[in-house]
């Protein structure tokens, strides 16, 4: 297969992933089949792919609606009838919390009659930026840039955002009560739980205040006096848990996920075979550092090289973590990639591609990479150690380099990581 021929391969697949979870195409039979409720149709919701949702309900809901939802900056979409609010992501702003205040204030006072339409994506949790009592945003941002450093898995982070916030944890339904909830999810977490998603604003939480705590100490995190006495006066009793599974304030709440990991990776598992390839397909909740996981896969990749005989798509979704121990320009899937190109050490049967389907990888608008056989080859004639950037976290300033990197705009969507690693013997 020629060097052309195979890129192509790669992002074919990866169009097919995001083709699979646009919110015109998976939330349209959703919409069709939904009553108009006797009352109001509030929509509400906040993620990446929150704008989309909004604009595909919109687009197919002749029926009285009103609204508003908050979404990254760039990630808008032009809404007649819901208003919306773009705000900073991964660390929020003053312009999420404003939204947030704003969302909670519209499902206030509503009957039941209402029905209250919540569109929820990955990003949420930084969007909907509500800190609980007595913490200052400021306060609260400080923790979030130490959980994006630590190495803290996604659930980890949420349990965290959830016992620090007024809208968190199910804390948006029980506001809403007694409207009926009806929650579409895009899910971006592994697992597809939707108590992680967008940190579960409309679903009961398992998680507790002495949780919260347990994560900032296995991780070193020293948090402002703000944040500790909060989570430590919720682990004492002194400030009402979140609603857990059964409460009684959740019973009209209904939760659907229109677009999971899955969905995308079998989407582009589809291509693949379309093209004579045999797929392996490891899973759409794949964790762990980042780094750890693109050497396995290169390994796994080598040792097919030996025993297929046709060309061999790997796999894989989920959502890997980096600690932070370098200077340089990095995200969870470049990490991830360039790791698997130094393990794979210029064989010349195997390429990869691993992306973020929300279009952002870390804090670059560069949804990720590509690496090719001749990917090490091309960095050392230029001067570069890949070795020593992996070290750095430099790895979009690698694959940049070498031009390299899959930059998409906004796709308006986020059903996490995707990774693809093609053989061809």
């Amino acid at each position: 297969m020629k060097d052309a021929d195979a890129r192509a391969l790669l992002r074919d697949m990866f169009d097919a992933a995001l083709a699979a979870a646009r919110p015109a195409t998976c939330l349209a039979p959703y919409i069709d089949e939904l009553k108009p409720p006797k009352g109001r149709t509030v929509v509400i919701g906040a993620g990446k792919a929150s704008a989309a949702m909004a604009r595909a309900v919109e687009d197919r809901w002749p029926h009285p609606l009103e609204g508003l939802v908050v979404t990254r900056y760039g990630y808008g979409e032009p809404c007649a009838r819901i208003e919306i609010v773009e705000a900073a992501h991964p660390v929020p702003d003053d312009k999420g919390r404003a939204a947030a205040g704003r969302i909670l204030d519209k499902v206030k006072g509503l009957s039941a009659d209402d029905l209250v339409l919540c569109l929820v994506s990955g990003g949420a949790s930084a969007l909907l930026a509500l800190p609980a009592s007595g913490i200052p945003l400021a306060d609260k941002q400080a923790v979030n840039r130490a959980l994006l450093r630590s190495g803290a898995n996604i659930v980890e982070m949420n349990t965290v955002r959830k016992h620090l916030s007024a809208i968190k944890g199910g804390r948006l339904a029980v506001t809403a009560q007694p409207a009926r909830v009806l929650s579409w999810l895009i899910s971006d977490v592994p697992n597809d739980d939707p108590g992680v998603i967008g940190s579960g604003p409309t679903v009961p939480d398992r998680t507790t205040f002495a949780d919260a705590l347990a994560v900032l100490a296995r991780y070193r995190i020293d948090p402002p006096d703000s944040i500790r006495a909060h989570l430590e006066a919720g682990a004492s009793g002194r400030i009402e848990e979140t609603p857990k599974p059964g409460d009684p304030r959740l019973a009209k709440v209904e939760t659907i996920l229109v677009a999971t990991p899955r969905r995308s990776l079998e989407a582009a598992a589809e291509v693949a075979r379309r093209r004579g390839c045999d797929v392996v397909m490891l899973g759409d909740n794949l964790e762990g550092e980042a780094r750890d996981l693109g050497a396995a896969h290169a390994r796994q990749a080598l040792n097919l090289a030996k025993t297929q005989d046709k060309p061999t798509v790997i796999l894989s979704g989920g959502e890997t973590t980096v600690t932070v121990r370098g200077q340089g320009r990095g995200g969870r899937n470049v990490e991830y990639l360039l790791s698997e190109a130094i393990t794979a050490n210029g064989a010349p049967q195997v390429w990869g591609l691993a992306a973020d389907t929300d279009g952002v990888d870390g804090a670059e608008d560069i949804a990720g990479a590509i690496f090719t056989p001749d990917t090490l080859a091309r960095a050392r004639a230029n001067g570069r150690d890949p070795k020593a950037m992996l070290d750095d976290n430099d790895g979009h300033s690698f694959f940049e380099m070498l031009g390299d990197s899959l930059v998409t705009g906004p796709t308006r969507t986020n059903v996490n990581d995707f990774r693809a690693t093609l053989i061809v013997p």
